[in-house]
């Protein structure tokens, strides 16, 4: 049976370059919201920002579920911030008998600021793939992660 992992951790630690790795290793689909946001809207959606996405996240787990059906594995990548994102993404999948796993990309705050850096001069000078993250969104974005204990993950990856 086809399975779903969760990729969690900070913006800009490595999770989407992880989640294609895995989708190889896995002959897995991944489902980004970031992706599709940047796609559809650019780096500047505004005021609309968190309830697109979060209609977004509701669309992509349906979605999930007819390529579960499929057979084929799914990697949900868009951070999983909060505690009770990670439960709820969990039972979602676990009401359904689906195997859900959640990675966590653990990253120090030195390799998350020289990672920053490198995105916002990639993002600046090109076509942008990636939101630019000025100092106040870093300081936002950093506050509002939790970082998951050691129950909640199945997987660890040092960023």
């Amino acid at each position: 049976m086809a399975k779903v992992i969760l990729i969690c951790g900070k913006i800009c630690c490595g999770k989407s370059t992880y989640a294609k790795n895995l989708r190889s290793q896995n002959n897995a689909v991944v489902l980004s919201v970031d992706e599709i946001m940047l796609a559809l809207f650019g780096q500047y959606v505004g005021e609309k920002h968190d309830e697109y996405c979060e209609n977004l996240q509701k669309y992509l787990f349906k979605k999930s579920l007819e390529l579960i059906e499929t057979g084929t594995n799914v990697i949900l990548d868009w951070g999983f911030w909060q505690r009770d994102e990670r439960e709820e993404a969990k039972s979602f999948f676990e009401r359904r008998n689906i195997n859900c796993e959640l990675h966590y990309i653990d990253i120090s705050d030195q390799a998350w600021a020289e990672r920053v850096k490198k995105r916002n001069l990639t993002t600046e000078h090109g076509e942008p793939t990636d939101y630019y993250i000025d100092e106040n969104l870093a300081k936002k974005f950093n506050s509002m992660f939790e970082p998951p204990s050691e129950e909640e993950f199945d997987k660890c990856i040092k960023g």
